[in-house]
């Protein structure tokens, strides 16, 4: 179904290409997963299967890429191209424009020409299938991002194309609802859709695919079932070893009977919640149980409905941003919505100026992140896990006491993920509070101090670990 023979492709004003010599065939009914470094050129490649390079971008590119036998310069556009092969991209937000989750499925549906009634049963379908038709009339921007992934992955599907790629689509789901994604996903395979999965996660997925792609620098270093690849990276993984001993110091946040209202919906429902100096807490649970509008109250983000929050002891209900933020610095689970200069440097000063700080820790803060050199590289250009780590950045340069890390790996392979693990314990060893939402279980277990799991707004179990 998609087949690529010798692709290299550099884009405009870089002198280094992002693909080199790529080959490749994908059979129709297949389910393959794309997985390795951020930075590698997965979404690259995503991109140029779509036909996005050849038809939207200006970098020169050798090769051939075809779909079905037809070769991907000889369709007449990417509205021609859709009918053929579509994307999920690893940004929700930027995919969804429409006022309502229904419109956005919908709008899909029309564009494939069905009658209004067909359209309406084929909508009810997938929104059932993926277990939100009850975010219908919701607006995007008041879900929580794997509900937005839920969305996106919706109106993709509402295409009903012969190929479908998904960019890191499901890396802020939790683990039952990646779970059912990837059940459709093999589902359509089995009817004869090609799948194309950028994928983290790969043990997870691998009772779904046919097939795993490992690509490091922009080049395929290893293929096989996802067992195999799975095992290859494991081996290459440093050690690492969890604190020991007892955390815990001086209270940084207590947050009492807190709840917090979207109209009539109680979001945050009379949570309690602590936070001491040198502590880790993960919190964790389904999409939508409230665990984002919790944090962002620490910062100020977001007010209490009832219930009373203290800062170092002191209540900060009513207390702005611009002072809470002087204790608590906060990493979005999307790092797009932190991000707004034109360099990577601009980004960490714009923060460090606004406290009157010096702005001389930008490189070390950087080579903590894995980001060293960058200074001047377009935060635009960067990959998606890569944008995650100058997100963190931004956040560590600042010093504030407490660290509030909305799904930190996101976007990050393992060995990534274990490096921010690893830079996480020694903030919180050196007297910071971190607050961890994650959906990695794993994670969670190996490297917190206390497991927090949220549903329904409330906190169902806590757990020393």
């Amino acid at each position: 179904m998609i087949r690529i023979e010798d692709l290299t492709y550099t884009y405009r004003n870089r002198d280094i290409p992002v693909l080199k010599n790529i080959s490749l065939s994908l059979p129709k009914g297949s389910m393959t997963i794309l997985t390795g470094p951020s930075g590698s050129g997965k979404t690259t490649l995503c991109r140029a299967m779509a036909g996005i390079l050849s038809h939207v971008y200006t970098g020169k590119a050798t090769g051939t890429i075809t779909i079905a036998g037809r070769d991907i310069m000889a369709y007449k556009g990417i509205e021609e191209l859709s009918h053929d092969v579509s994307m999920v991209f690893d940004d929700a937000d930027a995919q969804l424009i429409f006022t309502t989750v229904g419109e956005e499925v919908m709008t899909s549906l029309e564009n494939r020409g069905l009658l209004r009634m067909d359209a309406e049963n084929e909508l009810t379908r997938l929104l059932d299938l993926l277990e939100i038709a009850t975010l219908k009339e919701r607006a995007p921007y008041t879900l929580s991002g794997g509900q937005k992934q839920k969305a996106a992955i919706a109106a993709t599907l509402a295409l009903d194309s012969a190929v479908l790629i998904l960019d890191e689509a499901t890396s802020e789901l939790d683990a039952e609802a990646r779970n059912v994604v990837f059940s459709i996903l093999r589902q359509l395979a089995d009817l004869g859709r090609t799948i194309v999965l950028v994928e983290h996660m790969i043990d997870e997925a691998a009772a779904f695919a046919d097939a795993c792609l490992l690509i490091e620098d922009g080049q395929i270093t290893a293929s096989g079932t996802p067992a195999e690849v799975s095992r290859r990276i494991q081996e290459k993984l440093p050690p690492i070893t969890k604190r020991s001993g007892a955390r815990g110091g001086e209270l940084f946040i207590e947050a009492q009977d807190l709840v917090h209202c979207y109209g009539d919906h109680r979001a945050v429902d009379g949570v309690n919640f602590t936070l001491r100096s040198g502590e880790i807490v993960a919190i964790v649970g389904e999409n939508g149980s409230g665990k984002t509008t919790l944090v962002k109250h620490f910062n100020g983000l977001l007010k209490p409905t009832e219930g009373t929050l203290r800062i170092k002891g002191s209540v900060c209900n009513g207390q702005s941003i611009s002072t809470l933020s002087r204790h608590t610095g906060l990493v979005f689970q999307n790092p797009d919505t932190m991000l707004f200069e034109d360099t990577v440097h601009k980004e960490i000063a714009f923060g460090l100026k606004n406290i009157g700080t010096d702005v001389h820790c930008i490189g070390s803060v950087l080579a903590e992140v894995g980001l060293a050199g960058r200074e001047d590289t377009n935060p635009r250009h960067l990959s998606r896990g890569e944008r995650q780590r100058l997100a963190l950045a931004c956040v560590i340069a600042m010093d504030q006491e407490v660290f509030v890390l909305d799904e930190p790996t996101t976007g990050l392979d393992l060995a990534e993920s274990l490096q921010i693990m690893e830079i996480l314990m020694r903030l919180a060893d050196e007297g910071h509070g971190i607050v961890m939402i994650t959906h990695n279980p794993g994670l969670a277990t190996a490297f917190a101090d206390r497991v927090m799991k949220m549903s329904n707004g409330r906190f169902i179990s806590s757990q020393e670990v």
